[in-house]
């Protein structure tokens, strides 16, 4: 006799849900989540309108959506109350995956709407100069709060994992993310942008100082460069920072801003046909803009701290820690053709081999099992280590951070998956802004 069993019921929380407008974290649910559905998991996704879409569906995940407070403190808290209330309605989850250590305060809600919840803890957010003291002090509670709550905690960096076992002795599944297995060859969006294939240089990023827009464009603006610069991006909750840059492109006729590019399309085609993607984030972990340029074979320049340095290695990328370094690589990528091909086939086949989607969603499946199973590494008692050095108000930028991959947690061929060993990264050497 046949035993039927239930498919695997998963949620996925606290993020701005799908189909993927904005962020990371909504690409990685869209991808991990449709393969997911295609592995026969019942995939639950809780989402933020945009504009007037209500999809029941999308790529076979369910879509729940409820509405968020437009705070900058407070739309992802309020998004996530009403998402953990609304579990509770329902029939228990076997697993839940919460994204962003900042929804740690609904973990107690969560457990009991699933068997088991995991919090893919993002970077360090504390970091970040947008957040005044009661922000980082905030977030540097949450992430103890996640330690003390979570099934288990999700990094997405080797650094990351680092961090965690530093502060709080805690364990952690390393789940990168995943590049586009190939660039957009269309061409069409490009000439309505007022930009040719191959003939401009890109940069796409949130208006944060900790990003480095400003220092990209003062980069470029001290360069003899022919080709235009294209910067996608904007930020609603930083004017002042927003008007520095806005400035610096006036006195520039070659700078083009495009403010924030929701058309999927166009970005694929302006990530594929860039002579080169300017990438200056730094206190993320595995950025998805940074695979996104290495999936689509374009030459990278990356700002020199620890997460790029891992997603990238030695070989797929060259690095700058200031405006006047990137003067002079931007000027060799503009004259070199050849040059950038060489370096943007470096990077895809980095990406091919190290950032598969397939492997990702693999990854997730094992934890989602786990979790359904019983498996917690949650320790209600952990506290940061009082010898930390890793300071609110610390230095902006520890010198242990420039140069090459610590030895400790090198850049790996594949990363390693919820079951292989977590590398161990001396603290020291992966702090980051």
């Amino acid at each position: 006799m046949s035993t039927h069993h239930s498919p695997l019921r998963v949620a996925m929380v606290g993020t701005r849900g799908v189909p993927a407008h904005y962020g990371g974290f909504e690409t990685a649910i869209e991808e991990i989540g449709s393969r997911l559905v295609e592995r026969g998991v019942d995939v639950t996704v809780y989402c933020r309108p945009h504009d007037d879409e209500r999809p029941p569906r999308h790529l076979g995940m369910k879509l729940v959506h409820l509405p968020a407070l437009r705070l900058k403190a407070g739309e992802t808290l309020s998004h996530t109350a009403l998402s953990a209330m609304h579990m509770l309605r329902g029939p228990k989850f076997d697993a839940a995956f919460l994204f962003n250590a900042a929804n740690a305060p609904f973990l107690p809600l969560l457990r009991r709407s699933a068997t088991g919840v995991a919090v893919h803890v993002d970077g360090l957010e504390w970091k970040r100069s947008k957040w005044g003291g009661k922000g980082r002090s905030y977030y540097r509670w949450a992430e103890q709060a996640s330690v003390r709550g979570a099934d288990a905690l999700i990094a997405d960096a080797a650094g990351i994992a680092s961090y965690y076992r530093s502060e709080f002795d805690a364990d952690t599944r390393l789940l990168v993310y995943g590049a586009p297995e190939k660039g957009n060859l269309a061409t069409d969006k490009l000439g309505a942008a007022g930009l040719v294939p191959d003939g401009f240089h890109l940069v796409v990023a949130r208006f944060e100082p900790e990003n480095h827009v400003e220092q990209i464009l003062e980069g470029y603006r001290n360069s003899k460069a022919q080709l235009p610069l294209a910067v996608v991006g904007s930020a609603p909750y930083a004017a002042a920072y927003t008007e520095r840059i806005k400035t610096l492109a006036a006195g520039d006729k070659r700078i083009r801003l495009m403010g924030g590019v929701w058309d999927q399309e166009l970005l694929s085609q302006l990530y594929t046909h860039a002579r080169s993607y300017l990438h200056g984030h730094s206190v993320g972990g595995t950025n998805p803009s940074l695979l996104r340029s290495m999936g689509s074979g374009t030459a990278v320049l990356a700002y020199d701290v620890v997460f790029n340095r891992e997603v990238l290695g030695p070989d797929a990328g060259r690095y700058f820690d200031g405006a006047a370094q990137l003067t002079g690589l931007i000027e060799e990528l503009d004259l070199d053709k050849g040059l950038a091909r060489a370096m943007g086939a470096a990077a895809r086949e980095r990406a091919q081999a190290a950032y598969r989607w397939d492997d990702v969603a693999e990854g997730y499946l094992r934890l989602a099992k786990d979790l359904a199973g019983g498996s917690s590494t949650r320790n209600a008692r952990a506290r940061r280590n009082p010898d930390s050095r890793w300071k609110v108000h610390g230095p902006e930028r520890p010198a242990t951070l420039r140069g090459a991959m610590p030895e400790s947690a090198p850049a790996f061929a594949h990363p390693p998956t919820a079951s292989e060993p977590r590398p161990a990264a001396d603290a020291a050497q992966t702090r980051t802004r």
